[in-house]
Formats: structure tokens, C-alpha cells, sequence
């Protein structure tokens, strides 16, 4: 799959994210980055990589809608919206075989999305 056929596959995939784009509903995931040694040698050289990057996530059908430089465990928390759990693997897989980069990702709800959810879902009573 190439970002092509990445990009038509997030246009119609379905997601629980609650935000749209065009018809397409948008999820949030939380990606954690860590720089390899290569990607450390690479940023130095050329910061402006970081935004080239996220242009091209775009390409994927994902937006970048936050991203930070932390310290710790990770070098980069980036906040991404994508329709959906396959287009988010493939762009971990994608960037990950470039050999600059490791990412963990996880889907995140909102605050207001997760407290709409509870209340419409309250828990059976066990007898």
C-alpha cells in the first residue's frame, strides 16, 4: 500500500473519533516518538524536517493537530487526528521503516466525548 491507496482508505474508512472532514468521521490518537540515532542526526542537521513530516502525514489522510517536544522516556508527543485505527498503523509502520524514528500510538477520547459516552451507557444492575 502506498500513500495513495493510504489516503483513499482513510477518505472512506469509518472511526469513532468525533470530529469530521468532509463526511469522514476523525478519531484522536496520541503518538510518543523517540528520535534513533539516525533521526537525532538527521533533526540536527535539518529541524525543518519535523514540519515536512507532518505535511506528509497529511498526505496519508491524518493531521498533526498538536506536537511537542518533551523530555524523558520520548523525545515527541504529537496529538493526530485520522479516520481511523488502519490508517494510524500504517502510518507507525511508515515511519518506523524509515530507521529515524520509534512511535508508540494509542487512541484517546475526549474528555467531553468519554463523559457523553458514560452517561448514555449507564451500568446494568447485577442482581
Amino acid at each position: 500500500m502506498n500513500f495513495s491507496s493510504c489516503k483513499r482508505q482513510a477518505e472512506s474508512a469509518p472511526s469513532f473519533g468525533n470530529r469530521k472532514r468532509g463526511n469522514a468521521k476523525l478519531a484522536t490518537y496520541i503518538m510518543f516518538s523517540t528520535l534513533t540515532d539516525e533521526g537525532r542526526k538527521t533533526l540536527k542537521e535539518r529541524p525543518e524536517r519535523l514540519r515536512e513530516v507532518n505535511k506528509e502525514l497529511e498526505g496519508m489522510g491524518a493531521r498533526v493537530t498538536s506536537q511537542y517536544a518533551v523530555l524523558g522516556g520520548y523525545d515527541f508527543v504529537n496529538i493526530i487526528e485520522a479516520p481511523s485505527n488502519e490508517v494510524m498503523a500504517r502510518i507507525a509502520v511508515e515511519l518506523g521503516a524509515r530507521g529515524t524514528i520509534k512511535v508508540t500510538t494509542m487512541p484517546a477520547i475526549g474528555i467531553d466525548q468519554y463523559v457523553e459516552m458514560m452517561l448514555a451507557n449507564p451500568p446494568r444492575k447485577h442482581d
